[in-house]
């Protein structure tokens, strides 16, 4: 389970270049945690300052716990848009900077566990610590599992589907109701949508920060394709299925023009573009309309979104993943327990933390969107979440049934993901940013160079 060599030395040279702002991140504490009869705990993520609402109620929440465990303190880290940031995610790791709980990627297990710093958590994650753990689905727990051992907790779940602004549908005489199902349909809807000028993009796509190859896993997965070989040996994306996904992105960038003219756009940078009315349609999961709202100035009610398309007919998958939160190697059994009963009050229990949903309804953030789906279907508390859910909704559900009544199956995201999408990033950004690339150059290049990473990590 090696990093790449590559990725390590890239790691150590932005965690050298972010020098104290990583540092500032660094939280020692004594053996135990434990100082006074009280337990501390260090945790990241924390809202940045810009998200107002969201900061105050993470503070309220943490007031609030520490209110009900008195003997517990919980230190909270802000490392901004790092916690979406995978490369700075690397650095903190090889830097020894991550906080005593520290947010990861459903991707990241194998780096957390190859840099020595994720400590075994079985022995503590029961109902004692965290009163829904029988609810939360086994194969999100699965997926922080390796070798029989729990290193990590799910707290988000997603799958992707096709998101689109209703406002400018509206405008360019497209059905608001009936979004595009097939990647020719997307490109009619696209060209007619930039053709409303102004700068709107009709469809956009993210080509670095690891996030470019990300949307083209799922763009793959749409066309019956699939990252690896069966046995994760092998690249396996140098196929028609491949070709498919760059062909329909070259054919809208330089065919019709429908895509904007700045590309290389990273997670925040698309986000920022849609929620000032820029952006006609991408893909992405439930959870971006919220971001689009609660970051980035835009409004809910112009969104909705529907299943992620295929190539003449429905998608055949569509890519899920996630996040959850990893502990630091060396914390006490106290320290343990209390990070995990803190991440059940904020983050796995109905009705507290980001499932308080009576207190984000009057608040400028969309309630009743289909996710976070953590809990196995027919538990008490999914029960519990979807009663919540629909009584508190601010935002008309109707806008998400495309998505919720046509499924699309669900595919996990392939060994070694981050670093698989850090290459695909090369693919992506040269079909959006040369018109003169060539489509099997750019794959046959991807298809080398995933097969010398995975070739080291075996």
């Amino acid at each position: 389970m090696s990093v790449p060599q590559y990725r390590r030395v890239a790691a150590l040279a932005l965690a050298a270049g972010l020098g104290l702002s990583l540092a500032a991140c660094s939280t020692k504490s004594d053996d135990s945690g434990v100082a006074g009869g009280k337990v501390t705990i260090t945790v990241d993520c924390q809202p940045v300052g810009a998200q107002k609402e969201l900061l105050k109620n993470w503070n309220d929440d943490v007031a609030e716990f520490q209110r009900q465990h008195p003997d517990i303190v919980v230190k909270s880290v802000s490392v901004g848009e790092q916690c979406n940031n995978p490369p700075d995610f690397t650095a903190r790791l090889a830097g020894g900077t991550v906080t005593d709980v520290f947010y990861g990627y459903m991707t990241d297990l194998a780096q957390v566990l190859d840099s020595g710093q994720a400590m075994d958590i079985t022995a503590y994650a029961t109902k004692d610590t965290i009163p829904t753990w029988d609810s939360v689905d086994p194969a999100l727990r699965e997926v922080f599992t390796d070798g029989g051992k729990l290193y990590g907790v799910p707290v988000k779940n997603y799958s992707m589907g096709l998101i689109y602004n209703r406002a400018l549908f509206q405008r360019a005489g497209l059905d608001v109701n009936n979004p595009p199902k097939t990647w020719p349909e997307v490109r009619a809807a696209a060209k007619k949508i930039s053709a409303l000028g102004g700068g709107i993009a009709g469809y956009s796509e993210y080509s670095a920060g690891n996030t470019g190859g990300w949307h083209f896993t799922s763009l793959l997965y749409a066309q019956g394709g699939q990252v690896l070989s069966a046995d994760g040996k092998k690249a396996d994306f140098h196929n028609a299925a491949g070709r498919q996904v760059l062909q329909n992105l070259k054919d809208m960038r330089y065919g019709d023009n429908s895509m904007g003219s700045r590309q290389l756009l990273q997670w925040g940078d698309l986000l920022t573009n849609a929620g000032a009315g820029k952006v006609g349609m991408f893909i992405g999961a439930p959870d971006a309309t919220q971001a689009i709202v609660s970051q980035f100035q835009g409004k809910y009610q112009d969104w909705a979104m529907g299943p992620l398309p295929g190539q003449d007919g429905p998608a055949v998958a569509t890519l899920g993943g996630g996040e959850g939160y990893f502990f630091k190697k060396g914390l006490s059994p106290e320290q343990v327990k209390a990070g995990l009963q803190w991440i059940a009050y904020q983050k796995l229990t109905p009705g507290k933390g980001q499932f308080d949903y009576a207190r984000a309804k009057p608040q400028n953030y969309p309630v009743g969107l289909p996710q976070p789906l953590l809990f196995r279907t027919g538990s008490d508390a999914q029960k519990q979440e979807l009663d919540l859910r629909k009584a508190n909704a601010n935002l008309d559900t109707t806008n998400f049934a495309a998505f919720e009544a046509n499924p699309v199956p669900i595919k996990g995201e392939p060994r070694n993901a981050q670093a698989i999408y850090a290459v695909l990033d090369a693919a992506m950004s040269g079909v959006l940013t040369n018109p003169n690339a060539t489509i099997e150059a750019l794959l046959k290049t991807a298809e080398d160079k995933v097969n010398q990473l995975l070739a080291a990590s075996s």
